[in-house]
């Protein structure tokens, strides 16, 4: 006889309740840079916008920051750290490919032991990619809340005679607690890949390179390489279309974004995408590059909880938020700011 497969009931709209974050307890001017790459910190304001960057003493790693986050998002919700139901971890820098950063995280914050708990490696798109996800999730009644965190140790790959990337890579976690909604927080994800570029953001050397070294050979420690006009070409090129495919897929028109939160990765890529895109003179621009740094799959919450928790963006504003980087992957959303904000997410 057959029988009838019953499907998980839906949940209606999700919505970001709370942001939270940390950063690397350290301050990196680039004067301390400049040296083995023999350049200056004019010459790095002019490239990328950054004047300074975070990032964490040698003994603290990238799941203490996630784990920061992801309290300081949870506690700003105002739920118990037991109703998360998922707990979705973005980063390229946990240092083992097994078990995932995630349900290390999940432990330690005192989620359920029935939450699931999985890490993304999407580069620096990785937290869109996970606030995609844990929108699904609630809209199709799988999870009720999902905690999203973004969280990097770039500076664990960092080689500090590379003039393509040492200089710009930094450290921190940024962290959204996901939950229903009555009408529509987040709006339809956009994202792709592009793997033909694959190798414009890379490593130095893979674990098999060092692993299969010749005796007195040894490979190098891998550290992180881009090809930074290849990069700049394709976002410029590619980022418009996705950004202009998000506001469309929710319903909107450029002109109705408030706040446009780009990945950090560059003032000068940040600045253009802004132009093409056909926004209002108006909108409010995050710039936590200048002195945070680009930490990656962070640097998207982390330029969010920022302008929520200094007031130049205010709650229920509607927000243009992308990440693009290695793989080539890239995500894009509309949202809805969220309320609540960690007040202890600032400078420590």
């Amino acid at each position: 006889m057959s029988r009838t497969l019953q499907a998980a009931p839906t949940a209606g709209f999700s919505r970001i309740l709370a942001l939270g974050g940390a950063r690397g307890a350290g301050s990196t001017p680039n004067e301390d840079l400049v040296a083995p790459i023999d350049s200056s910190d004019e010459w790095i304001r002019r490239r990328t916008g950054i004047v300074t960057r975070r990032r964490a003493p040698r003994d603290e790693h990238v799941e203490d920051l996630a784990e920061r986050a992801g309290r300081r998002a949870v506690e700003a919700a105002g739920i118990d750290p037991a109703d998360i139901d998922v707990v979705i971890a973005a980063t390229v820098s946990w240092m083992q490919p097994t078990p995932a950063m995630a349900p290390i995280v999940a432990a330690r914050i005192g989620a359920s032991p029935s939450a699931a708990a999985y890490d993304i490696n999407a580069g620096c798109a990785g937290y869109c990619y996970g606030i995609g996800q844990a929108d699904a999730m609630i809209r199709a009644g799988a999870a009720r809340h999902v905690l999203v965190i973004g969280a990097e140790k770039l500076s664990d790959y960092a080689d500090p005679t590379d003039r393509t990337i040492s200089f710009i890579i930094a450290d921190g976690a940024g962290a959204a607690v996901v939950g229903p909604a009555d009408q529509p927080g987040i709006g339809p994800t956009v994202w792709g890949s592009d793997g033909s570029h694959a190798d414009v953001i890379t490593m130095t050397h893979t674990w098999l390179d060092v692993k299969h070294a010749e005796a007195g050979s040894p490979v190098p420690w891998p550290t992180a390489r881009q090809q930074g006009p290849s990069v700049y070409r394709w976002a410029i090129a590619q980022m418009p279309k996705v950004a202009r495919q998000a506001i469309d897929a929710a319903g909107l028109d450029p002109s109705d974004i408030d706040v446009f939160i780009p990945h950090q990765a560059n003032l000068r890529i940040i600045e253009e995408l802004g132009a093409r895109i056909g926004m209002r003179d108006d909108v409010v621009v995050a710039q936590d590059i200048v002195d945070t740094g680009n930490t990656s799959a962070a640097s998207v919450p982390l330029a969010a909880e920022r302008l929520l928790r200094e007031g130049t963006a205010r709650a229920g504003q509607l927000a243009l938020q992308f990440g693009f980087g290695a793989g080539l992957a890239y995500a894009a959303q509309v949202v809805r700011l969220p309320e609540a904000v960690s007040a202890a997410a600032g400078e420590e």
